[in-house]
């Protein structure tokens, strides 16, 4: 990983969709992991508890409807998401951060630019685990939490979109004060 150096457009946009690839394929198995516990917990409740439980299965279709006041009913357990996806967040972001550094050097620009959005990744990745915390453990709704996420996930897509267009930009002809292309 070399934060110096330029990439040129068709360098930079193949690596960083392959990146965001990975992201969506390993969240996919992130989600199937967690679905997958969720629904063995909910048939072996059923199985347990047939008076509490409603199993539909025909050609195609199979539901379970659980009874959800009863106090073994079995309640989704988001912790490895919760925890995992952080951790692809940031791995995804240091990969990201390499690619969008030299990009902008090859737009003159400094690193730094591609800062703007990371503060409001970070409020969101530490508050939404949080806030779905407390909502899982049967507290209210911390709507402060909720309000604070809505108003920073906002800027934080305004200014993705900021990067985007200083990223899609045309490159700099010849050296500039980052080096030449090839180096």
């Amino acid at each position: 990983m070399q934060f110096s150096g330029r990439d040129t457009g068709s360098q930079f946009w193949p690596y960083a969709a392959i990146v965001i690839l990975l992201v969506f394929i390993a969240t996919g198995g992130l989600m199937s992991v967690m679905t997958n516990a969720i629904f063995q917990d909910m048939a072996a409740f059923a199985a347990e508890h047939p008076e509490a439980a409603t199993v539909q299965s025909s050609p195609g279709h199979y539901s379970i409807q659980v009874d959800a006041s009863h106090p073994e009913a079995p309640a989704p357990d988001f912790g490895l998401f919760l925890k995992g996806f952080p951790a692809l967040a940031l791995i995804a972001v240091l990969f990201l951060a390499v690619a969008v550094s030299r990009r902008l050097h090859d737009r003159n620009l400094r690193a730094y630019w591609g800062l703007m959005p990371v503060p409001f990744l970070a409020f969101s990745m530490i508050g939404f685990p949080r806030m779905m915390s407390e909502m899982m453990t049967g507290g209210d709704p911390n709507m402060t939490m909720f309000f604070a996420l809505f108003f920073n996930n906002v800027i934080y897509v305004a200014l993705l979109a900021v990067l985007i267009v200083l990223l899609v930009g045309a490159s700099t002809v010849g050296p500039n004060r980052f080096g030449s292309l090839d180096s």
